[in-house]
Order: C-alpha cells, then sequence, then structure tokens
C-alpha cells in the first residue's frame, strides 16, 4: 500500500453519505480523522491515507452487525467519484486500455490493495493483494476494492459486461450469501488468489465513449494530479506508516527501514521539521486512544498493547499527561 499519496475528500465524502443511510451522523465518522466537514465538502481539498483509514474504522466500529460493509460500500463509487482519473477510463479504447490506465494511475483511486493484471488465453482479469494493508482492515478494504471495480466494470461497458469469477483466497464469511445478493456473482472462496475474472474477448471490446483526444489530455492531468497529491514532509510520510502496516509498536529504526533511510538520517529530518520520532507516536497514541475509549468496549490491557505499551499502568499514565484524567474516567464522560 503506497502512503506517499493523498486522496481527494469526494472518497471519504462518500463514505459519510453511505454511513446515513444507517443512521450513522458525520461527527461520528470523522471523529479522530482531523476531517472538518466544511472540509468535507470542499471538492479540491486531499487527505492522507492515514485520515481516510481512520474514517474507515471509524465506520466499521458504527456499523459492527452491517452484513458485506465493505462490500455495500464498494458499490457506492463510480467513475465520477474520482474525477479525472474516472473519466480517463470512460474515454480508453476498450476495456483493456482502460485497466491498463487504471493500474498506472492508481493512487488517484480509492485502491488499497495492490492490484496486478493477469490474463491468459480465454480470461484475463485483476488480483487484488492484500498484504500491506493493516491485518483489521484487510477484508473489509478487499471487498470494497473488489465491488468498486465490479462496479466501474459495468458502468464503462454499460452493462454490457460478464464478470466469469469472483475469487477470494479466505474462507467463506457468513455473510456470503449477501455477497452474492449484491453482486449477482456467487463467490469462489479458498482460492489461490484474491481475483475477479472476466473473459479475454469482453476486454476488447470498444467502450463507447473513446476518444484518442481526451484521453491524451486526461493523461496528462492524471500526471500532474499524481505531483499534487504526493505527501510534502517526511513527518507525513512517517505518520501515515505508523497508522499503516508497521504500526504504533515500531520503533525508529523500522521505519527508517520501510523509508529506505538510515535511522540517523531519519532523526534529522524530522527534527528539520520541528518535530522527532518519539513525539510523532506520542501523538499518534494519544489520538487513537481516546478513539478506541469512546468508540469500544476494549479492555485497558489489550488497548495498551495494542497501542504499545508493556501494561495497563503504564498505559494508564501516558493517557493522564494526555488528557488529565483516567482511561476510566475519560471513557465514563464519553459515554454519557
Amino acid at each position: 500500500m503506497d502512503t506517499s499519496f493523498q486522496h481527494p475528500v469526494a472518497i471519504s465524502q462518500v463514505m459519510v453519505n453511505f454511513a446515513a443511510r444507517y443512521g450513522v451522523d458525520a461527527q461520528t465518522c470523522l471523529l479522530g480523522t482531523g476531517i472538518s466537514e466544511p472540509q468535507l465538502r470542499d471538492a479540491d481539498a486531499l487527505i492522507a491515507r492515514a485520515q481516510e483509514m481512520r474514517l474507515i474504522e471509524n465506520l466499521m466500529l458504527a456499523l459492527p452487525d452491517v452484513p458485506a460493509l465493505g462490500f455495500e460500500l464498494g458499490l457506492r463509487y463510480n467513475v465520477a467519484t474520482f474525477g479525472i482519473w474516472g473519466f480517463a477510463l470512460r474515454t480508453s479504447r476498450n476495456l483493456r486500455e482502460a485497466l491498463q490506465r487504471a493500474l498506472r494511475y492508481l493512487p488517484l483511486s480509492t485502491a488499497y490493495c495492490q492490484l496486478a493484471i493477469f490474463c491468459d488465453q480465454h480470461e484475463y482479469g485483476i488480483s487484488a493483494d492484500t498484504s500491506a494493508i493493516p491485518h483489521h482492515l484487510r477484508q473489509f478494504l478487499l471487498e470494497r476494492d473488489t465491488a468498486t471495480a465490479i462496479n466501474l466494470f459495468d458502468e464503462l461497458a454499460l452493462s454490457g459486461l460478464r464478470v466469469l469469477r469472483l475469487e477470494f483466497q479466505g474462507k467463506p464469511p457468513a455473510y456470503a450469501e449477501r455477497i452474492e445478493a449484491l453482486s449477482g456473482i456467487a463467490p469462489h472462496y479458498e482460492c489461490s488468489r484474491n481475483a475477479i475474472v472476466l473473459r479475454r474477448q469482453d476486454v476488447e471490446l470498444s467502450l463507447p465513449m473513446y476518444d484518442v483526444h481526451l484521453v491524451r489530455l486526461l493523461e496528462e492531468q492524471c500526471r500532474a494530479q499524481l505531483e499534487r497529491r504526493q505527501v510534502a514532509g517526511i513527518t507525513g510520510q512517517v505518520r501515515q506508516l505508523l497508522l499503516g502496516s508497521t504500526g504504533l509498536v515500531a520503533s525508529l529504526e523500522d521505519v527508517a527501514s520501510q523509508l529506505a533511510m538510515a535511522p540517523r538520517s531519519l532523526r534529522r529530518r524530522l527534527a528539520e521539521e520541528g518535530t522527532s520520532f518519539r513525539n510523532l507516536v506520542d501523538a499518534e497514541r494519544g489520538q487513537l486512544a481516546g478513539q478506541l475509549l469512546e468508540n469500544t468496549e476494549m479492555k485497558l490491557e489489550e488497548m495498551a498493547l495494542q497501542l504499545g505499551y508493556g501494561d495497563a499502568a503504564s498505559f494508564t499514565r501516558a493517557f493522564r499527561r494526555w488528557f488529565g484524567q483516567s482511561p476510566s474516567e475519560y471513557r465514563k464522560v464519553a459515554k454519557r
């Protein structure tokens, strides 16, 4: 998962609107994300992936009993959601070119899975690798990315495309029938890969809105968008790694390795930006601790381990320093 690019806030707006259908308000969705409601309505606003991941966590916590939550959310995304990236796909010559273009500019989409194209004489498809996604978000994001892709296929081909198979590596979830009902496709489970499989001849069919001149223009704009969304500063990259696959238990050496830097260089770069690795970890622990206390029933011992503390006592001391009260007192007030 590439943590070095930002997403348009419109992608988060889809999630907030989706949650509202289930009675979850925007304030709950945005808790701890650093995204304001006015920012949510700003079509040009960009947010970090770490912010979007926190919104996803809020959504999962708020709607734990909705079956196939990620898959249902994925069906809410359409070509227009993704702006220039979506329109570049729509004006491609055929679905094969659209898929190649989609992967070339994938950071402009909402995908978190690492996607790859595969093909043989009869089949063509996209596989999805979830290994770079934090474990607790993998299934949700796999299902969201899969459903989004299916929806885009339908829209690009004007529903004239038939998906041959949906393949998932895991065992069938309790809500497998819900996924079939939402997609009209019976998924295959315990497969060797996560994939959407199409007939090869179908991806060669001409798309109805192909425009060679517009494609070139949109390609240039996609390249410009990638440059604009690049996260500035080493601080942002470190923060995203701490909230992503490395986790808050990571050491400075772990993060430096992820960034292909020497620990000394990372320490110096952070100092130049007015912070330190310890301060960044401390700030993220405090923010996540408040979120967990407000939205879960997690025991303090579990929370301490989740945040990288050896025991509940150490966590409680740190929490008093952050909030001026104990975790129990904070939770009692938040639950009123």
